[in-house]
């Protein structure tokens, strides 16, 4: 039976909220879903502001996956913003989706994208706002399955008590084998439906992590195991699609009614990337690299721009500029008659040393998108740690590069608070940066560049994931001294993310599962939309750890040694721990490895059980870049290259 919609009860509500648009639906490529027997019920739930949320594309792909199977359907739900949250609650509305504005007990499932840690309190609100116990131990089996998944479901722990089941990795295959999990359990009768054999049947879906079949044990305030129980996997490994062409989705991305981020029609063109940053934990966990074969982005391009009318597509993937071809695939966007001069081509994710006049001609032929370069680090030693292979020549080759196809301004990416950072290379941001401001004003007298500086953040599964991370006051101290360091560079604008921001990010990035009693405190004292800087606040975050009998320096501060057992270890993303551990060792020696995929393979393990194997993808890498040498362009040091010696047991 179709559920009875909401509508009437939230048409009210809209008179006195900001951006009303935000929970009324309707986009072009909405789906209108059917609801009855026998279909499995997602609601996808993006726990930040519809405008932030809308264009994730992770979401958008699982939205159309599920609708067009005949045993599943999907709608959306995004965080209320406050004024409607406090609405929603003083008039008994629960979560809704946008599309039939169903309350969200219609659905089967309540489905979270976890892109970024400080969205954890957010999740526990629509979990509650749905009227669902927030503690996975309390629901019963009537109650929706609470799932969750994206990049920060790689640490599922600071979630565990809240959360029914992860899905670790690609989604597009599981969701559907979750899906008939779900569907077999709900064809028993009521009275006879047990949630506990639900659990159980879904930990055997490869990749679903069900925290509920782990037991952490601790000694003397340190996690020392996690034991699975009941048959579960001692080690859950990630999903990963072989072949990105067999998914070419989304084929209808939504249109939003109103403003949000990257309003703009967006092509995946590769996934994965083993640039081997170790800082990145995106490019670790999302090995190997996949690419589409351009044919396809070429008519998802084409298809895509005559359904929505966008006039901007941008190429999406971890470093775009890596694509092979990509000159040729812009020129090919740009170049369609029906599309000459009237849409522009951004990318997104652009590495400095895989960007050349030629992409910059190409990219500006229409317009000039933004153009943001990431070098991580100020100094060259510094870029040799985090293995960012970038040297300063290959930076101001790209940047002059961009201003001379009249670009006039430019954005750089900078990390503060790396491993071994010393005073001289955080001076080193401002140095580069003016440096670059100075080559945009050969040829634009306006010229501008603005260097926006974040904390880091050691992240699970990187080769960082055993480093310290400084306090906010430390990380406090390096931006006043790079901001005086840029004091009278013409052209120059530092901007940084709040440091005690970074702080708050490394409980839940870094947390064990105990982090979540005090997500959930911090929930309590109306910490939501940790995210947007006006809601923010460290104390909240503080006071709880204290609560907790927990303290920063324990769960943020501390170094990892090599025998601590990680929070995440129990969870894989596909690489061989000692892989990770000797890329640590090497970054503090001040070592470097290029890019496998123009090298000799490093044995990291993401390959494994793909059916794939390691094939140098091309003789030389993408023009431009210093990748594939074995040489350190910069000091004429030799770069070490690992090379497989021989099959692991």
């Amino acid at each position: 039976m179709e559920p009875v919609t909401l509508w009437p009860a939230i048409e009210p509500l809209l008179m006195d909220v900001q951006k009303p648009a935000r929970y009324i639906g309707g986009e072009d490529g909405a789906c209108a879903p059917v609801h009855g027997p026998g279909v499995v019920s997602w609601l996808l739930c993006y726990p930040d502001a519809y405008e932030v949320g809308l264009p994730n594309q992770g979401l958008q792909i699982l939205y159309e996956i599920l609708n067009e199977r005949p045993d599943a359907l999907a709608e959306r739900s995004y965080a209320p913003w406050v004024d409607m949250e406090q609405a929603m609650r003083a008039a008994g509305v629960p979560l809704f989706s946008v599309e039939n504005h169903y309350p969200s007990s219609a659905f089967d499932v309540l489905a979270f994208n976890l892109s970024a840690e400080l969205v954890y309190t957010n999740v526990l609100n629509m979990v509650d706002l749905a009227g669902v116990p927030i503690r996975a131990a309390d629901r019963r089996a009537c109650d929706p399955l609470v799932v969750a998944g994206g990049h920060c479901a790689f640490n599922p722990e600071p979630l565990a008590d809240f959360v029914d089941a992860f899905v670790i990795g690609d989604g597009e295959e599981a969701v559907g084998e979750v899906t008939a999990v779900l569907a077999a359990w709900r064809s028993r009768p009521v009275e006879v439906r047990d949630r506990a054999a639900l659990l159980l049947g879904l930990s055997g879906v490869a990749g679903v992590y069900v925290p509920s079949l782990y037991e952490p044990r601790y000694e003397g305030g340190r996690l020392v195991a996690v034991q699975p129980r009941d048959g579960a996997p001692a080690v859950v490994e990630k999903r990963s699609i072989a072949d990105l062409a067999e998914w070419p989705y989304p084929r209808r991305q939504l249109v939003p009614l109103t403003e949000v981020v990257h309003d703009r029609l967006n092509v995946e063109v590769f996934r994965g990337c083993t640039r081997g940053c170790r800082f990145c934990q995106a490019g670790m966990i999302t090995r190997p690299v996949r690419e589409r074969p351009p044919e396809q982005v070429r008519s998802m391009v084409d298809a895509g721009l005559e359904r929505t009318g966008y006039e901007e597509v941008a190429l999406t993937s971890l470093s775009t500029a890596d694509f092979s071809g990509i000159e040729q695939l812009v020129r090919d966007v740009i170049g369609t008659p029906r599309h000459e001069g009237r849409v522009s081509v951004s990318l997104p994710s652009l590495r400095v040393d895989a960007f050349t006049v030629g992409t910059a001609a190409e990219i500006q032929r229409v317009r000039r998108t933004g153009l943001t370069f990431a070098p991580e680090g100020g100094t060259w030693r510094m870029r040799k740690v985090i293995n960012k292979l970038i040297s300063e020549e290959d930076l101001y080759s790209a940047v002059d590069a961009a201003f001379s196809q009249g670009w006039r301004r430019i954005k750089l990416y900078f990390l503060i608070g790396l491993p071994t950072e010393r005073d001289e290379d955080v001076v080193g941001i401002a140095q580069l940066g003016a440096r670059c401001a100075e080559i945009g004003r050969r040829y634009q007298r306006g010229a501008t560049v603005t260097a926006s500086v974040g904390g880091f953040v050691p992240k699970p599964h990187t080769p960082f994931q055993w480093a310290s991370q400084d306090t906010a006051a430390e990380l406090q101290r390096k931006v006043d001294l790079l901001r005086q360091a840029a004091k009278g560079a013409r052209g120059l604008t530092i901007r940084w993310h709040d440091p005690a921001a970074s702080v708050a990010e490394g409980i839940a990035s870094r947390g064990d599962r105990r982090a979540g009693n005090v997500i959930e405190r911090v929930w309590r004292a109306g910490g939501t939309f940790q995210e947007w800087s006006e809601r923010f606040d460290l104390a909240r975050w503080t006071e709880a750890l204290a609560a907790e009998g927990l303290t920063l320096d324990e769960v943020v501060h501390r170094p990892r040694p090599a025998d601590e057992v990680l929070p995440w270890a129990h969870v894989s993303a596909g690489l061989h721990p000692d892989f990770l551990w000797q890329d640590w060792q090497e970054s503090l020696a001040g070592g470097a490895v290029e890019d496998c995929r123009w090298t000799p393979c490093y044995d990291c393990g993401a390959c494994t059980g793909l059916g794939l194997e390691h094939v140098v993808a091309s003789p030389v890498p993408p023009a431009g870049g210093s990748q594939g040498t074995g040489q350190d362009l910069a000091s004429g040091d030799r770069v070490p290259v690992r090379l497989m010696t021989g099959a692991r047991p």
